[in-house]
């Protein structure tokens, strides 16, 4: 078994995806975490990359965010489109990554996705309200690579 694979239990699999579901429970807003073991890359550009294979650059309102892990690297980073990357205060993404560490320095790495992604989806309900013509762009599921 790789590390992806060993990485979080199928109940942790499970909260995090119920976690996505709430963020986007009430904003036309996608989150999307994706987890690998490593990159060649460096990790924003991988993330980047991840993010156009999943289609996040393909929402109507560009309002896309993908929480990228490498876990074999230890490095993680937080992506979010261009709809709300022009509208999110200065440093708010910096805060999300600040949660989501804390927790990761416990080793409580699905405490640590489900904060990043709460956050996240808070974030995007601000901005990004729901409506009554949204539809659910993008799975909820966790992608993963090797």
């Amino acid at each position: 078994m790789s590390k992806v694979e060993d990485f979080l239990t199928s109940d942790e699999e499970r909260s995090i995806v119920e976690a996505i579901q709430t963020a986007e429970l009430n904003t036309s807003g996608e989150v999307r975490v994706h987890i690998e073991n490593t990159t060649e890359l460096d990790h924003y550009d991988r993330a980047l990359e991840v993010f156009h294979q999943l289609g996040m650059d393909q929402t109507q309102l560009k309002n896309g965010v993908l929480i990228y892990l490498a876990v074999g690297d230890k490095n993680f980073v937080i992506l979010g489109d261009e709809g709300i990357n022009n509208i999110v205060p200065d440093g708010f993404w910096d805060k999300t990554k600040d949660l989501m560490l804390a927790q990761f320095k416990k080793n409580d790495f699905k405490q640590g996705l489900i904060d990043g992604i709460l956050s996240a989806g808070e974030e995007l309900k601000k901005h990004f309200p729901w409506a009554s013509d949204d539809t659910n762009e993008l799975s909820n599921e966790i992608s993963k690579g090797e």
